[in-house]
């Protein structure tokens, strides 16, 4: 007989006095089961599964009914020093914001040592069972990654170490928030194997939240669908996905980046050109004499140029350079190479000239929570590049334009006075496309701008950003991992590897007849996932 690891009765949520926002909640998770949550960003899916662990603030969050059991025992009447001997011991957690949930103070490998050291597990060497757990998330060089802080790697590596710290002391309940989110697609795929490899070999269940539907596809036996709090569907990975019967079930189903970018203008001038850009970081090593220090290239001689309303696709494994790019071409990290706007040579121009050339290139950071002070209101953080560029600017006169540009992003202004905490994935992510578009730029670049959204909400930011860049003639360099979207939007794509440029032409040559082996393995773990 399987055994039940996890069963959520008639679970609801509510914060303060509120109405509860989660209601009549109830799934299961068994031993060696994969059972998934998914529904858009606000449905109520992380707020669930954070109840299990009792993450939320107490006594301000109320279970008003409901139940949560674990092997029998009853979790939301737990005192406090038992339940945080089963969080990341018997029950681990990967959460969705890996820059967020890691401390930049201390280096990765003392991280996950913490996670091993405060539950006692003690058969190997510590810095022994580290570096053996990041070359199982595959990490490459984890003797060097191991001294490496959080902001020294890449979205995707620091996922990976996320998940590392998770499967540190081999739970009996995995519960992943968006695990795949920052990863390119063949590092999903590995993850996703790896996943179902621990499983097998622990009898672990796993509790998968996500919006991508390709992810529950291919890892989930069971599938529960949350719309407003609710579970909406539920049943068999199989029956779910071949005969949805709930009408919000048939639109996530349906909903998936698709189309081409707008038609590039005849007349178009070009906006941005780079030549020849090289990033090149210091790094200490360690050999028998002792430590060494040497130059590691991330970026290898990269040119490009992109017109006015054209879009440029960046894509790559994590870890190519794709970001260190787009933060070299800007100049907010230091490289060679020309960069020129508009015909002038950037690398010429002053410190001071220099700021005041900022309003005109902006960009788009691949963490929306993480770029978004948590101290400010959201006003505050859209106008924040208006009070720097035109301070003698009225503050009734920032806030209409505050008002206007969250109207054309599609967002409600009411919401200026809130919190980045306070808002969905979805609408951070509109906020910093806000916080862009307020200074009418020539030239943005977008880090991942649709990684951590559902589904539904990625068409709606592509179409959205379609719109915008229509409207502005703007001049775009989109960063992403997820070849669907960049297809849909981007009108010449260059592919990178180990920080150079493998393959580059137009979109429609490099999806539909790929030359180089790397770009045919992106392309075939993309579409096949």
């Amino acid at each position: 007989m399987t055994e039940k690891l996890l069963q959520v009765e008639s679970l609801a949520v509510a914060f303060g006095k509120a109405v509860p926002i989660v209601n009549e909640v109830s799934f299961t998770v068994n031993r060696g089961e994969t059972v998934a949550l998914v529904g858009e960003s606000g449905s109520g899916k992380s707020v669930s599964a954070l109840s299990v662990l009792k993450l939320h603030k107490y006594p301000y969050t109320k279970h008003p009914k409901g139940s949560i059991s674990f092997k029998g025992e009853d979790i939301l009447s737990m005192p406090e020093k038992k339940i945080r001997a089963i969080r990341g011991d018997r029950i681990s957690m990967i959460f969705q914001e890996p820059m967020t949930s890691l401390n930049p103070l201390f280096t990765i490998g003392y991280q996950i040592a913490e996670a091993i050291v405060a539950h006692k597990h003690e058969s190997e060497t510590i810095t022994e069972r580290v570096i053996r757990l990041l070359e199982m998330v595959g990490i490459k060089e984890p003797h060097t990654k191991y001294r490496a802080y959080p902001h020294q790697l890449s979205g995707g590596q620091r996922q990976r170490v996320m998940i590392a710290m998770a499967i540190a002391n081999k739970p009996d309940l995995l519960i992943a928030d968006e695990p795949t989110t920052a990863l390119d697609v063949t590092i999903q795929a590995q993850i996703l194997i790896l996943l179902q490899d621990l499983q097998k070999k622990m009898g672990m269940g796993l509790l998968l939240i996500t919006h991508d539907l390709g992810v529950v596809r291919h890892i989930a036996n069971r599938v529960y669908v949350m719309q407003n709090g609710c579970i909406v569907e539920s049943g068999s990975c199989r029956a779910v996905f071949n005969n949805p019967l709930h009408e919000y079930t048939k639109k996530l189903l349906d909903a998936e980046p698709e189309g081409v970018p707008l038609p590039l203008n005849k007349d178009a001038s070009e906006v941005f050109k780079a030549e020849g850009i090289t990033v090149s970081f210091p790094v200490t090593a360690t050999n028998r004499k002792g430590h060494h220090s040497k130059e590691f290239l991330a970026v290898n001689s990269i040119s490009f140029s992109v017109k006015s309303g054209e879009t440029l696709g960046v894509v790559g494994e994590s870890g190519s350079g794709k970001t260190t790019l787009g933060k070299a071409v800007l100049r907010l990290i230091k490289g060679n190479g020309g960069i020129y706007y508009k015909g002038k040579n950037l690398n010429s121009f002053s410190r001071g000239e220099m700021r005041d050339c900022r309003s005109s290139l902006q960009m788009v950071f691949q963490d929306p929570y993480g770029s978004l002070s948590p101290r400010r209101k959201i006003v505050q953080i859209i106008d924040e590049g208006l009070i720097a560029h035109n301070p003698q600017m009225k503050k009734t006169e920032r806030e209409k334009l505050v008002i206007e540009v969250m109207t054309e992003v599609e967002l409600s202004p009411e919401l200026r006075t809130r919190y980045p905490h306070q808002l969905s994935g979805g609408q951070r992510q509109r906020v910093a496309l806000a916080r862009a578009l307020i200074m009418r730029p020539d030239f943005i670049v977008f880090d991942e701008p649709t990684s951590a959204l559902d589904m539904t909400v990625q068409v709606q930011i592509v179409e959205l950003m379609k719109r915008l860049q229509q409207k502005h003639n703007l001049a775009c360099m989109f960063i992403s991992h997820d070849l669907r979207v960049v297809r849909a939007l981007s009108h010449k794509v260059i592919v990178m590897q180990n920080g150079m440029v493998v393959e580059s032409g137009s979109a429609e040559q490099i999806f539909n007849e790929p030359h180089h082996p790397y770009t045919k393995q992106l392309l075939s773990a993309s579409f096949n996932l």
